[in-house]
């Protein structure tokens, strides 16, 4: 509009754990650099939003090759000090789970709007304390909840929207890959994963996903009943020693839902990949179901079913694979964390909604705690309402 004049506004984020993995490659590089090279976050009014992040860890030589590759400017070893700059409005952290919540709540006391991975602390208990500590505050808060906004994942909601599934009736997720052992590979998972005393261990890992992925676009749960393995019982370490492993490395999850609908979720990181995607959702119903990876879905509705009848005396003379179609892209999809990493700028400075916030993450941490209850009692768990 002539004679308007849109304003760019910096915010300060100060990011704690970006060294590893995760860090480093979703959040760092993939989504507050990739915002930056964009030119910012673009706001309703027409101004946008510049990330100015400040890198924190423990490791000077990473932090300081990680910000000189990202032309970013500030970095530091020293947590407190960031967080008593008045410049830095947002404080992210992907720690390792056992360093987050003290870390969180050194924020939140700081006045800080908090953003973080998942699980958000290492019990109930000490989730719901930070999401209290958060609401009594004031301060602003979010939970990374990626998968919900995969490309194969959207596709899926588009589907139950548009009442595709009609009556849904039940859900199998089946993740994992196989993680090697050490020994004449090396492994491509941290071996923090595989140590219970560490915060290890599957359940701890992917229910805190599977709790925001079935509430979000399946119901809400009313129970659980879960089974645990260690079925890799030695792995080697990054330094090539052995070590006994404690934590789980695989799960096999039932939840009932408030609904009806059965969800089953198999997750490991002992199983070789015979399907589609490392992730994949199957949903069935009345009318239609569908399959949903990382990035494709794929259909079949009521009218385009086959009529299998059981004969195991004769070749099988359906290929069932080719009977299912793709559901099209109809849009471009930008990378999942990079969209909630916007939302969650856009909602602290222009107030905008993000319903992803510490309650959703304590959600996650309650499942898997009453996951691990029904392996330990071998029982169905009953899956209460939070509040705070």
């Amino acid at each position: 509009m002539k004679g308007v004049t849109f304003m760019q506004q910096k915010i300060g984020i100060i990011m704690n754990g970006v060294t590893g993995r995760m860090g480093t490659n979703q959040h760092l590089i993939r989504s507050i650099a990739a915002i930056r090279n964009q030119g910012g976050v673009a706001l309703s009014n027409g101004d946008t939003l510049m990330p100015d992040p400040v890198l924190v860890g423990r490791n000077q030589e990473k932090l300081e090759k990680l910000a000189e590759q990202h032309s970013i400017k500030r970095w530091s070893t020293n947590l407190e000090e960031t967080l008593a700059d008045k410049q830095n409005d947002i404080y992210f952290d992907s720690q390792t789970t056992v360093r987050r919540a003290d870390s969180i709540r050194k924020a939140i006391k700081a006045g800080k709007h908090i953003y973080c991975e998942k699980p958000t602390a290492t019990s109930l208990e000490e989730s719901l304390e930070l999401a209290r500590l958060a609401k009594r505050t004031g301060v602003k808060n979010g939970v990374v909840q990626d998968k919900l906004f995969l490309p194969g994942l959207l596709k899926l909601r588009r589907l139950i929207d548009a009442g595709f599934f009609g009556k849904m009736l039940s859900v199998r997720i089946e993740f994992g890959y196989w993680v090697f052992e050490g020994d004449w590979q090396e492994g491509q998972r941290p071996s923090w994963n595989y140590r219970e005393e560490d915060g290890g261990g599957i359940i701890v890992d992917m229910f805190a996903h599977w709790r925001y992925v079935i509430d979000n676009l399946f119901g809400n749960i009313r129970s659980v009943s879960c089974i645990g393995a260690i079925h890799i019982p030695q792995r080697l370490d990054e330094q090539g020693n052995k070590y006994t492993c404690t934590a789980d490395d695989a799960a096999y999850g039932t939840f009932e839902l408030e609904n009806g609908v059965v969800v089953q979720a198999n997750s490991s990181w002992a199983v070789r990949v015979i399907r589609d995607d490392l992730l994949t959702i199957q949903v069935d119903g009345t009318e239609g179901s569908a399959v949903a990876g990382l990035r494709d879905c794929k259909t079949q509705h009521r009218v385009n079913t086959p009529k299998p009848v059981w004969n195991p005396d004769i070749p099988n003379p359906h290929d069932f694979l080719s009977q299912w179609e793709e559901v099209p892209d109809n849009q471009t999809f930008d990378n999942a964390f990079k969209v909630q990493w916007e939302l969650f700028l856009k909602h602290v400075v222009a107030d905008e909604p993000f319903p992803w916030d510490l309650l959703e993450g304590a959600k996650g941490t309650q499942l898997s705690d009453l996951a691990l209850k029904s392996w330990k009692e071998r029982c169905w768990v009953e899956v209460p309402e939070l509040t705070v």
